[in-house]
């Protein structure tokens, strides 16, 4: 019966707890024992066999032999006691060839285990390479390199199909997410056009002198919302485009990139006294330019948007072991640790803020992270005790 439960590993036998290479090095060894067994048993026995009746019969021979030749005397035992004794030192230096033997063939098997054990393990290890193989390449996909394939080469065994089928679902999801980016993108330009001939008509009725206030303030109420809708569009078709494989591949200077961001974002653009610190020595980093702009501007604009008046901004670069970093954090509302992961899945703000969108359309740091895998980064962040996030962001730097 299947184990189920919350931790249905805790019910497996200790085989099942080894790895599938142990199991198959034991295996490999027990049936070693197990057939070296069986043939030193059978060699044994039909030695002990072959004594039995091959010398202890030649020895009567012998014996019987010499008996007739030789006629007994007084001082000569009879021929039962010489036969007895014969047959006694025959039967005892069959037992110590057969001790002997026995001893040196259980020693030279042990031995021969030893190395057979060894040799399973490295033939295990061997035979289970195509699938170590293809679960690093399983570890490596993620919706941006879904063009990765296994293709084993070799005769069509069973981990050959294996991998055939693996690369069969590969296919299939890559058509899949190739369809839905497609869509999203589509739909997003479709929309786009609606959106601003909206706009357009807005604004030529808030320029119109005969317009009414109140028809005034209906328009201005409407370009807000329509506003609102083309950063939704707008985010959504660069969240498309995050996802997508990378074209471009060059080192970038990711502080000139951040104070580039920081020239963008004017005092005016911030809509409430925040104060900015900023420690920005060079950290080169690997990717597309315009994709890595925006990901430290939706870093930094998120750290602005979600906080408080007269709050604070931390912005600090660093190159760490192979990794561009750069870590922005903020002041703001308390987040609850549990709460920090969703921020990272579209359209989800703190405390289930979906309604309230005023501030924005939810998608910042989704972008955020669609940029960091499509790069093979890594985001993380963290709720600050004292009320804000920190984000840090770790990119992979030129080799040196």
């Amino acid at each position: 019966m299947r184990p189920s439960g919350p931790f249905p590993w805790r019910r497996l036998s200790p085989w099942h707890r080894l790895g599938l290479r142990a199991r198959l090095t034991l295996l490999y060894g027990g049936l070693f024992f197990t057939a070296g067994s069986l043939l030193l048993w059978s060699t044994y026995l039909l030695s002990a066999r072959a004594l039995s009746e091959q010398f202890a019969a030649g020895a009567t021979k012998v014996v019987k032999g010499k008996s007739a030749l030789l006629p007994g005397t007084a001082s000569q035992p009879p021929v039962d006691v010489v036969f007895h004794q014969v047959q006694v030192d025959v039967r005892q230096r069959g037992e110590s060839v057969l001790e002997e033997m026995l001893g040196f063939s259980v020693v030279i098997m042990v031995l021969l285990g030893a190395v057979a054990i060894l040799l399973g393990h490295l033939v295990a290890g061997r035979a289970l390479r195509p699938l170590d193989h293809l679960t690093q390449t399983a570890r490596r996909l993620s919706e941006s390199n879904l063009h990765e394939r296994i293709a084993l080469q070799g005769p069509p065994d069973e981990v050959k199909r294996l991998a055939d089928t693996f690369d069969a679902m590969l296919d299939r999801l890559h058509r899949v997410f190739d369809g839905q980016r497609r869509f999203i993108a589509n739909a997003s330009h479709e929309l786009r056009t609606p959106l601003a001939i909206n706009r357009t008509v807005l604004e030529v009725s808030l320029e119109e002198p005969t317009a009414s206030p109140d028809l005034k303030t209906l328009a201005r109420a409407l370009l807000g919302t329509n506003a609102r809708y083309e950063r939704l569009i707008e985010g959504l078709l660069l969240l498309a485009q995050s996802e997508q494989e990378l074209d471009t591949r060059k080192t970038i200077n990711l502080a000139q990139v951040t104070r580039a961001v920081l020239e963008q974002l004017t005092p005016e653009r911030r809509k409430r006294p925040i104060t900015i610190h900023h420690d920005l020595p060079p950290a080169l980093a690997t990717g597309d330019p315009l994709l890595l702009e925006r990901c430290v501007f939706n870093l930094i604009e998120n750290a602005l948007k979600y906080n408080v008046r007269d709050g604070q901004v931390w912005i600090r670069l660093h190159q760490q072991d192979g990794w561009a970093v750069i870590e922005v954090a903020n002041t703001g509302p308390a987040i609850a640790p549990y709460d920090v992961d969703d921020l990272f899945q579209p359209f989800r703000r703190a405390h289930g803020d979906r309604v309230r969108s005023a501030r924005g359309t939810g998608l910042g740091l989704s972008i955020v992270r669609a940029i960091t895998d499509a790069h093979d980064g890594t985001v993380t962040a963290r709720a600050r005790p004292e009320g804000g996030l920190t984000v840090t962001v770790r990119l992979p730097a030129p080799p040196s």
